[in-house]
């Protein structure tokens, strides 16, 4: 057996499971089966090695399969150590015949030996979900980056360090920043994270949000949706903003806003969704009440000050799947979810179907687009075109059955005039 052959799950039970996983969210993906019924016929990937840095999941399988179907060769590897599911990397590699490269809990060695199996493929395309993909292959391959015709990035996290890297003037080919698109960071990040967030949570811990000081530290689009979903609950929602903008908008959502020592202090449940390290960190865990459960849904583990929690503990242990509980030098219990990773997938299967039918669709698109103007693009981050924003929009309408009104001609030209006045 190969090296990557003991990287890729192909284990047979495992996959049968992942099979019907993967049908059953195929179901509500009709946008992503439209681009397929198109792509089969039309092959706009044809050729293309792609390689995808991505949380495996259920929906990450049907972009695969989607991709694929318009003529792509692609292989997939893990965005997060705790993101894999299993029996979706199986299913994948034996059922779909997709070379998957990613486990679930793996260190942080083989995550990156599973990256490195990846580029081994020589990628034309890269998929990325917080960029892991391409700075590895932009800091340890910067000759084979010069080869890639595009990429598309998923998260806020990934396009933040895309942006860094091309003001730097070290990005080698272009990127499409997928999560700038509206179809995607509207609903992904609002409607997605709010949910999959307090599933996660909720599965985790099995408590009640009803009643409960429930923090949410970062009001973007994630923190938006979280804090929504949290008050639709019942919880008494705080937020701790360093944007006077976002802080005020939180203030007139209705939400408490306060600093991070106060809220510290206050706090039930704390969730990150900054995109920052040490959001809460060693100052603010000293302020902790006892029994209060942490969690992140930023896309590192780097929001909370872990090791500043460690090193102001007495004794630590794990109390339930997915729960590790941190007893301080003065008897306080701190439960931190997940390892401090993105409590949707460490402890859930992350956004809901019908939300990832839509950014998929984006990633599928903007792909096929990045082939089509092979050559005519400078390195740099560009935004998903509108032509294909829309169309993703549109089809999400169509299959909801809604009906979108459309302009005459008449009020074409008056909005594309300056003549008429009062």
């Amino acid at each position: 057996m190969s090296n990557l052959d003991c990287l890729a799950l192909k284990d047979e039970d495992l996959s049968k499971k992942g099979e019907q996983r993967i049908e059953w969210a195929w179901r509500k993906m009709p946008v992503l089966q439209q681009i397929r019924r198109e792509w089969e016929e039309k092959q706009p990937l044809k050729g293309i090695r792609i390689a995808a840095c991505l949380h495996i999941s259920a929906k990450t399988a049907n972009l695969a399969r989607v991709l694929k179907a318009g003529g792509a060769q692609v292989v997939l590897c893990a965005s997060n150590p705790l993101s894999t599911q299993d029996d979706i990397a199986a299913a994948l590699n034996v059922v779909y015949g997709i070379p998957v490269y990613a486990r679930r809990g793996v260190d942080k060695e083989t995550y990156y030996r599973q990256i490195y199996a990846a580029l081994d493929t020589e990628p034309q395309i890269t998929i990325d979900d917080g960029a892991d993909l391409v700075t590895t292959l932009h800091k340890e391959r910067p000759a084979q980056a010069l080869q890639v015709i595009g990429g598309t990035e998923e998260t806020t996290t990934g396009v933040i360090r895309l942006r860094a890297m091309a003001r730097d003037g070290a990005l080698k080919y272009p990127l499409v920043a997928v999560n700038d698109a509206l179809t995607k960071h509207f609903f992904d990040n609002r409607y997605g994270t709010g949910q999959s967030t307090i599933d996660g949570i909720l599965r985790a811990t099995n408590y009640l949000l009803a009643g409960s000081v429930f923090v949410v530290v970062g009001y973007g689009w994630c923190g938006r949706g979280i804090a929504t979903r949290a008050r639709g609950m019942g919880a008494r929602v705080i937020v701790v903003e360093a944007d006077p903008f976002k802080a005020l908008e939180a203030w007139m959502d209705g939400h408490e806003v306060t600093g991070m020592k106060d809220a510290a202090r206050r706090a039930d449940f704390i969730v990150t969704a900054t995109g920052n390290i040490h959001v809460l960190g060693k100052d603010s865990l000293a302020a902790l009440k006892d029994g209060v459960i942490l969690a992140n849904s930023g896309h590192f583990n780097v929001e909370i000050d872990i090791p500043a929690l460690e090193a102001q503990a007495r004794t630590r242990r794990i109390v339930r799947e997915n729960v590790e509980e941190f007893v301080l030098h003065d008897g306080r219990r701190i439960y931190l979810l997940g390892e401090g990773r993105l409590v949707n997938l460490a402890c859930g299967e992350g956004h809901p179907v019908e939300v990832m039918d839509l950014s998929f669709a984006n990633q599928a698109l903007a792909a096929a687009w990045l082939v089509s103007q092979r050559g005519n693009l400078k390195p740099d981050v560009y935004r998903v075109p509108r032509a294909i924003d829309e169309r993703v929009a549109r089809l999400k309408l169509a299959a909801f059955g809604v009906q979108v009104e459309e302009l005459t001609e008449e009020q074409e030209r008056y909005l594309a005039s300056w003549e008429s006045g009062t």
